[in-house]
């Protein structure tokens, strides 16, 4: 639901949403695909900014590991 709301907001999938949070918390993510479709995807996540509220909300997502690297 989480990854929804944002997706609706800022027009983009699961997958950008998840890399623009990544990004914003300063960790590169290594993404790789042969498909030039997915590369244009990974490639737009820089036109947008998620709030602090949805960093938050995402980083608390419960993942059921025990380290927090990420």
């Amino acid at each position: 639901m989480l990854l929804k709301k944002a997706q609706t907001a800022h027009q983009k999938t699961p997958a950008q949403i998840i890399l623009c949070w990544h990004f914003q918390r300063g960790i590169n993510a290594v993404v790789g695909s042969s498909d030039p479709d997915h590369i244009r995807e990974n490639l737009s996540v820089f036109d947008f900014s998620l709030t602090e509220e949805e960093m938050g909300r995402i980083a608390a997502l419960d993942r059921g590991e025990k380290h927090d690297w990420y």
